[in-house]
């Protein structure tokens, strides 16, 4: 009779460890919150998405900046450079003048040439920012439109009664607080990228 404490002891410390496996096994199924599928909101409801992180991660966007900030660069090298020739023109005109190398009416004709030289580059250099500015706003709306339709069918497939783009990140605005589900960043980051890969597949 002794050996049933010890007994019924063992018999619950089995029991324990069977119901802690048990309890381990369930909470291992369990993804982390981070990980668990977001629900879809409803037909009918009102949906945002991250202005920021489509810009940031459509691919299309990426490559068209890549494509003009090539072109930027070209233009700012050889802007770069004209006015590089014109300082170095001004300050040998100077370095003689200096120095009484020139006449005065020699002096007066290459003050003159320098002038008109330097109306040229700035003509040009006003000219080449024009540009600069004319491609990048052709980007923003190529990327504006392109997301644009993509949401209109996204919209329209969904069923949602309006999709807004908030930006910002301490205060994101104009939605500044929303429940999780009515988020649907994601979900057009990956739409957007496999219609712009689908694209690219039809013009290559």
């Amino acid at each position: 009779m002794k050996k049933l404490p010890l007994i019924l002891s063992i018999i619950a410390l089995v029991g324990m460890i069977a119901l802690a496996i048990v309890t381990f096994t369930k909470g291992g199924d369990k993804k982390p919150a981070a990980e668990q599928t977001v629900t879809e909101a409803q037909k009918g409801a009102i949906v945002y998405f991250n202005m920021d992180r489509v810009l940031q991660e459509y691919d299309m966007a990426n490559d068209l900046r890549s494509v003009v900030e090539t072109k930027v660069n070209s233009i700012n090298q050889e802007v770069t450079r004209r006015q590089n020739k014109l300082q170095k023109d001004a300050n040998s005109f100077q370095d003689k003048m200096n120095k009484g190398l020139m006449t005065q009416s020699t002096a007066q004709v290459q003050y003159q040439k320098l002038q008109e030289q330097e109306a040229s580059f700035n003509n040009y250099a006003a000219q080449k920012q024009r540009e600069i500015m004319e491609e990048q706003q052709v980007m923003l709306n190529q990327i504006s439109d392109a997301i644009k339709n993509f949401v209109d069918g996204y919209t329209a497939e969904m069923g949602y009664a309006m999709v807004l783009a908030t930006q910002g990140a301490i205060l994101p605005m104009p939605v500044v607080s929303a429940v999780a589900e009515r988020d649907i960043t994601d979900a057009l980051i990956e739409g957007l990228n496999a219609a712009y890969v689908k694209e690219k597949g039809k013009k290559e």
